[in-house]
């Protein structure tokens, strides 16, 4: 069980997969979000049972039905949330599997009867790949295969640019990780100066529809708006088929990631160790790290595991030199002049 968000259900699929592939023959039922199932639809040989959130208490009545004359070997309940915890009082399982003691909160100890007990890596993913070594599966090097039916293909070619391509995803799930309008502008400039289109993405929400406007009004060369403009399926391809992704602490930052999309993460407020993009740190503008051990006064090997800066202008502290900097170091490693 991994309900939300898009960010750690990417993360999850790996360790999913993983499993698959040690144990071809298991059955394995997957319960998520509604929205989160709309992203990973057709995986490959998983049931996915939805849990809609937004039915409140009937939610778990629901699910409850679901659940009505499976029985489970095992449950790896990978969220800590209260709503999952109550969640997994409802599947039926012999074993239910969750995070460490040590990470448990919100009575998550309550609804497991098993806890890992050997954690490797700090990264969210990895966090979920102790969920597959708890249950024999050999390590391995993480893999992705979301896939996207044909008709996604075809609107792709007809409303992607036929030129390499560059996303800026700008927003955010809060507005205090969102860098700053003028410099994602600053940005989406010099990627056109490179020679690169610009495609700026994003949800259907009206705050992200005006910060792309926001953005595009201070462009000075044209930029490709697909803000509200894309299901789930569709930002993944547009992701798969760029050069690179420029976001914050995101979900389309680890779409790109499942992807073989190189992505640039802007992290001020999250450890980027922990939640940046799994492949490419080396290509994340980590502001967090020195403003951490500023706050309180550790070096960043003491920093608390999941410890979040709070504030309204740390992303500020990102200059836009930094990430032209990566940029250029991005394409001379990807040979994409």
């Amino acid at each position: 069980m991994r309900l939300s968000a898009i960010g750690d259900v990417c993360h999850a699929v790996s360790t999913v997969q993983a499993i698959q592939k040690q144990y071809p023959n298991a059955s394995i039922t997957w319960v998520i979000g509604k929205i989160e199932q709309k992203l990973l639809q057709g995986l490959a040989g998983i049931d996915f049972v939805v849990f809609d959130k937004s039915l409140g208490i009937k939610a778990y009545s629901k699910l409850k039905q679901d659940m009505r004359g499976k029985h489970f070997d095992v449950l790896l309940h990978m969220q800590l949330a209260l709503r999952a915890n109550i969640a997994a009082f409802f599947i039926p399982a012999k074993v239910k599997i969750g995070f460490s003691k040590a990470r448990s909160k919100e009575l998550h100890s309550l609804f497991v009867n098993k806890h890992i007990e050997h954690e490797q890596g700090m990264h969210v993913l990895d966090g979920f790949r102790d969920f597959a070594r708890a249950i024999g599966v050999e390590d391995s090097s993480p893999q992705w295969n979301i896939p996207v039916d044909e008709t996604v293909r075809h609107w792709a070619q007809e409303k992607l640019p036929a030129k390499k391509y560059i996303v800026i995803s700008p927003a955010a799930s809060k507005a205090e990780r969102n860098w700053l309008n003028e410099r994602y502008a600053a940005i989406a400039n010099y990627c056109s100066q490179k020679g690169f289109d610009v495609v700026i993405t994003g949800g259907p929400s009206d705050f992200e529809q005006q910060l792309a406007l926001n953005i595009i009004k201070q462009c000075q060369h044209p930029v490709i708006n697909l803000v509200g403009q894309t299901n789930l399926k569709q930002l993944l391809l547009t992701l798969q088929q760029a050069q690179c992704v420029i976001a914050p602490d995101s979900g389309p930052a680890h779409m790109a990631v499942t992807q073989g999309t190189p992505v640039i993460g802007l992290y001020a407020h999250s450890n980027p160790r922990r939640t940046g993009p799994y492949l490419y740190q080396q290509y994340v503008v980590d502001a967090y790290s020195e403003l951490a051990c500023k706050a309180l006064q550790k070096p960043i090997q003491q920093i608390p595991w999941g410890y979040r800066l709070k504030g309204d202008h740390l992303m500020a502290t990102i200059e836009v030199e930094q990430v032209i900097t990566v940029l250029d170091r991005m394409i001379k490693d990807l040979n994409h002049i």
